[in-house]
C-alpha cells in the first residue's frame, strides 16, 4: 500500500485539514493501511491543538479588551452607596507592602486603612489593598459599593475570569472576586494617579511608620 497525505487548507484560521488518500492492491500488508491512518490521526491532532490555541487567545483577548473598556466606564450610584479608594506600594519592587484604603459612607462616615502587609510586588500590593477594602465592606454591611484604584493591572484584572487573568494574581483574585459576592452590588473602575491621593498618602504611611 502507498499512503500520501495532502494538505487542504481550510477558511477557519488557516488550519490544514489532513486526508489520507492509499492505494492499495489486495495483496498489501494491513500495517501499511494502520500507519498511513496513524499518520493522519497525528496530523489532525496537531492541527485540533492549533486551532483551539488560536481561539483560546482570541477569546482571551477580547476579554481583556471587554475589562479594559469596562474599567474606565463611570458608574452612576444611588445616595446610599459607599465609595472606597485604594491604593499599595512596595518599597523595593518586590519588596516592603504597605496598603491604603478610604471608604466613604452616604452618611458623611469615613473609614480609613493604613498598615504593613507583608512582602511582594506592587501587583500584590495593589491587590492586597484592594482585598483590604472589601473586607471592610463586608465588616461595615455595605450593599452598594464603587471601589476606584489606579493600577490598571489589577482594575483589569478583577473584572476578569480566571482563564484570562494573571496567573501570578490568580489567589488575590479569588479572594477579592468572594469579597465582592459578599456585597449586593459593587463595581470596580480605574481613576488615574492624582484622583486618588488619600489612598496612595496611606499606602505611603505604612511604609513609613514601619520603617521608623
Amino acid at each position: 500500500m502507498n499512503c500520501s497525505i495532502v494538505y487542504l487548507r481550510t477558511g477557519f484560521a488557516g488550519a490544514a485539514k489532513a486526508t489520507c488518500i492509499a492505494s492499495a492492491n489486495a495483496t498489501a500488508p494491513a500495517a501499511r493501511w494502520i500507519n498511513c491512518m496513524g499518520i493522519l490521526l497525528l496530523k489532525w491532532r496537531e492541527t485540533t491543538q492549533q486551532v483551539l490555541q488560536t481561539y483560546l487567545h482570541m477569546s482571551i483577548k477580547q476579554e481583556r479588551a471587554r475589562a479594559e473598556k469596562l474599567a474606565r466606564q463611570a458608574v452612576p450610584a444611588s445616595p446610599a452607596a459607599w465609595r472606597a479608594w485604594f491604593d499599595g506600594s512596595a518599597h523595593p519592587n518586590p519588596g516592603r507592602i504597605g496598603i491604603g484604603a478610604l471608604l466613604a459612607g452616604p452618611a458623611g462616615e469615613r473609614v480609613e486603612i493604613s498598615r504593613r502587609a507583608g512582602h511582594g510586588s506592587s501587583g500584590d500590593a495593589e491587590y492586597l489593598a484592594l482585598i483590604a477594602a472589601l473586607e471592610k465592606a463586608v465588616e461595615l454591611g455595605v450593599t452598594e459599593l464603587l471601589v476606584y484604584g489606579d493600577s490598571q493591572v489589577v482594575v483589569q484584572d478583577v473584572l476578569l475570569s480566571p482563564q484570562s487573568g494573571a496567573r501570578a494574581l490568580g489567589e488575590h483574585r479569588a479572594r477579592a472576586g468572594q469579597l465582592m459576592t459578599a456585597l449586593a452590588q459593587v463595581n470596580v473602575r480605574w481613576v488615574p494617579r492624582h484622583r486618588n491621593c488619600d489612598a496612595d498618602r496611606l499606602s505611603q504611611q505604612a511604609i513609613h511608620e514601619s520603617a521608623a
